[in-house]
Formats: C-alpha cells, sequence, structure tokens
C-alpha cells in the first residue's frame, strides 16, 4: 500500500492520473493493449478531468465499467453510463468500452460483462471508497467469498444517504434499490489499484479504513489492503482523521 496525500483535491487528482497513465503506457507497451476499470461519482472529477488530457493511445485501451443502478434511464443525471460517456469515453474514444446496462436483462448484461473480462487481465483498475467504506456498490457486510465476476446487490441507507447528499437524487426514496455491480474478487484481480478519495465527507470511511484490526467485510475498503500494489490518493481532508497530516 502506498499512500499519497495532495495539498488538495485539484493535486490529488493530477497525480493520481500521472500514475494512471504511466500503468497505461507500460501495459500497451508489453501488450499491445490495457485493460483499465473505471469508477465514477463526484470523488473522480478532478481525476478524470487530468486523465483525459493525456496524450495517450487511447485507441489501444478497453474500458470496464464498475457498477449501474438497475432500472435508471441511462439519461437520468445519476446514471453511470452517462457519466462515463460525458467524461471519458467520448472524449477519448477508447478501443472498447464495456457499459453495465441496468435498463437490460439483468442476466444477459452480466453474463456478457463477464465473458469479456476474463478474456485476459485488467492492468488497472480505478476504485473509489464510500462514506459506508463501500467498493463499487459493494456494501457493508460485503460478500468476499464470491468468485462471480459481476453480481446485484441491494443498496444500504448509508450508500442510498451518499448518493442523495452528492446531489445525484432529490431524496432517499428516488434512489433505486439496486444495482448491478462488479465483485470485490473481480475488483482485487486487477494488477494495481488506484484510488481517488477526496473530502471530509470520507475522511472517516478512510480512518476506519487504515485504522481496523482485520480485514472485514463491515469495512469493505479494508479487503484493498491486501492487495500487493493498491495506491490511495487523499487531499488533507479526506487524510485528517487517519493521523496521516
Amino acid at each position: 500500500m502506498k499512500i499519497v496525500v495532495g495539498k488538495d483535491v485539484e493535486e490529488m487528482g493530477a497525480l493520481a492520473a500521472e500514475l494512471t497513465a504511466g500503468k497505461l503506457r507500460k501495459a500497451i507497451a508489453e501488450k499491445g493493449e490495457a485493460r483499465l476499470i473505471l469508477s465514477t461519482g463526484a470523488s473522480q472529477f478532478t481525476l478524470f478531468n487530468h486523465l483525459v488530457a493525456k496524450d495517450l493511445p487511447w485507441d489501444k485501451v478497453i474500458m470496464f465499467h464498475l457498477d449501474e443502478y438497475v432500472g435508471l434511464p441511462e439519461s437520468h443525471g445519476a446514471s453511470f453510463r452517462k457519466y462515463l460517456k460525458e467524461r471519458f469515453i467520448n472524449i477519448v474514444r477508447p478501443k472498447h468500452a464495456f457499459l453495465v446496462d441496468g435498463e437490460a436483462d439483468v442476466k444477459t448484461v452480466i453474463d456478457e460483462l463477464t465473458r469479456e473480462i476474463r478474456k485476459a487481465p485488467v492492468d488497472l483498475a480505478l476504485i473509489g471508497i464510500g462514506e459506508n467504506a463501500h467498493i463499487a456498490f459493494n456494501d457493508p457486510p460485503a460478500d468476499f467469498n464470491t468468485k462471480e465476476s459481476f453480481f446485484v446487490v441491494n443498496l444500504d441507507e448509508g450508500c442510498k444517504k451518499q448518493q442523495v447528499g452528492e446531489g445525484w437524487f432529490a431524496g432517499l426514496d428516488d434512489v433505486p434499490n439496486q444495482a448491478i455491480t462488479m465483485t470485490v474478487h473481480e475488483i482485487i484481480s486487477a494488477e494495481m489499484i488506484i484510488s481517488c478519495v477526496p473530502g471530509k465527507r470520507k475522511a472517516a470511511a478512510i480512518r476506519d479504513t487504515l485504522s481496523a484490526p482485520s480485514v472485514t467485510n463491515m469495512i469493505p475498503a479494508t479487503k484493498l489492503r491486501e492487495h500487493k500494489d493498491w495506491h490511495l490518493f487523499l487531499d488533507k481532508e479526506s487524510a485528517s482523521l487517519a493521523g496521516l497530516l
């Protein structure tokens, strides 16, 4: 585990984007392509802003999407497909972009995504951490045992409150109850993981993730501590309770 604390969210995003670009260039040089998992949400804004400005052979990048709400139209402001198209796909035009379609038949979506992601190892996963320490939509108690790549989960109240607090939905009743998400097992299988986690609202989750006596599915992000190449990027606010300043 490597921890970097930027002076602010802008520096945090720039540093994380530089490491991301370096990993993608290395994978492309060695294998002819790079396989990348992208997360979404307000915490990733500055990372995306810096990443899409990088001079990379994006036509050699294959992108996978972490999660999406079941039944939410892509036209909705909270749709992660909409988010990725506007902030990444339509800008850099990757070779392939495998999106989680929450409006399609769930089994078909999961089967197709599983088939594609298992074709070769994933080089890099950009994985945020939620206010309840979820990774993707693996809320506590997260399933650490499944060997599936994607599955359907029920969103807990803490997760829903975060979505409302960030302005994606007007109220708790507007947040869908279920999502299709990449599993913890699949996330941890990536060769490198980079987590950008800014903001005061994430400070308790970062404290708990780093200070928990052991890895626990009640704090899903603790599983990242077991990864051989995990890079955690924070700003001063998210690092404020973790004894890092």
